[in-house]
């Protein structure tokens, strides 16, 4: 059956997690090409989700599709989870890529390139996307306090230098000395708020490491600081996951080849995202599954009534 011109297809997919309601959700409305700038903030202003994606023709011949990626306060050139979950989307409808086992991206980024994740990743049928370049800026050390003020923790191993890392979506990436601690956070939200926005991050990305019998290597949480990107806490977060992996490699704290993080775990999800260092390609894949929640049509405007 045809959609009627007021309407394009939609979707609303849960990222990272393979068990619906427990990732991230993102909603995706295809064939976005005739909506304008105001009326895709509207719409992700309606969905209230972190993120709603739109997909487009590309303008840059090596892309298979273009995103553009919106906030219920405003656009980003680059996000983690709705590249993974507009891919995902976008091969359900029967997109065929250009290449198998292979996607490009066109963002406000550049050109993002993902890749099938095979089942030896523990991962069947998810995808990765290969980390952007990020701007890395230490914290200065005298703003320690205000950090350990904003989280309410005498339990952040400085060793590792907080730093902002700005790979389209910036985070202060902060490490803290277990998993249980970063679990057990309970922030400042005044005080986090300021520190974020004197730094110019969306919020604080706070990780511990797992005991070696856990089910993954760390723990991460995304604690959000406002600005028009929302509050509390960010389910499942794919550039937060980008930048920290980044961040291990710089300050040589490599845990591995690969690793796995676990994310959610305090808003009851069970986030699961996984971290490949391919060095052969100079490349950090971030990835994870996705599971289609909602699948139809999304009205775009009042149909013309009969007499």
């Amino acid at each position: 059956m045809s959609m009627p011109a007021h309407a394009v297809r939609f979707k609303q997919v849960d990222v990272f997690t393979s068990v619906p309601f427990k990732g991230n959700p993102l909603a995706v409305v295809f064939d976005a090409d005739a909506l304008d700038t105001n009326q895709m903030q509207a719409i992700a202003r309606w969905t209230n989700l972190s993120e709603t994606t739109f997909l487009l023709r590309p303008t840059d011949p090596a892309a298979d599709y273009r995103v553009r990626i919106f906030t219920p306060g405003g656009e980003l050139p680059f996000a983690g989870h709705p590249t993974l979950g507009t891919a995902h989307a976008l091969l359900e409808s029967g997109y065929r890529p250009k290449q198998a086992g292979r996607l490009m991206q066109q963002c406000g980024a550049g050109l993002i390139e993902l890749e099938a994740l095979s089942g030896a990743d523990g991962m069947p049928n998810a995808w990765a996307f290969a980390a952007p370049p990020a701007r890395v800026t230490p914290l200065a050390a005298h703003r320690y306090a205000a950090l350990s003020t904003a989280l309410r923790s005498d339990a952040i191993d400085f060793s590792a230098t907080p730093c902002a890392v700005d790979n389209g979506a910036p985070w202060l990436v902060v490490r803290v000395d277990s998993a249980r601690t970063c679990l057990a956070l309970e922030p400042d939200a005044a005080a986090l708020a300021e520190l974020a926005h004197s730094v110019d991050t969306h919020g604080i990305a706070v990780y511990g490491p797992h005991d070696a019998a856990d089910p993954a290597t760390f723990e991460i949480r995304c604690l959000m600081a406002g600005g028009g990107f929302g509050v509390g806490e960010d389910p499942v977060t794919g550039s937060a996951n980008a930048a920290l992996a980044g961040l291990l490699s710089a300050q040589q704290r490599r845990p591995g080849a690969r690793y796995t993080v676990r994310q959610g775990t305090a808003l009851g999800r069970a986030g699961n995202v996984s971290v490949h260092y391919d060095d052969a390609r100079g490349k950090i894949w971030i990835g994870g599954p996705s599971v289609t929640i909602v699948d139809g049509t999304c009205r775009l405007s009042q149909p013309a009534r009969f007499a």
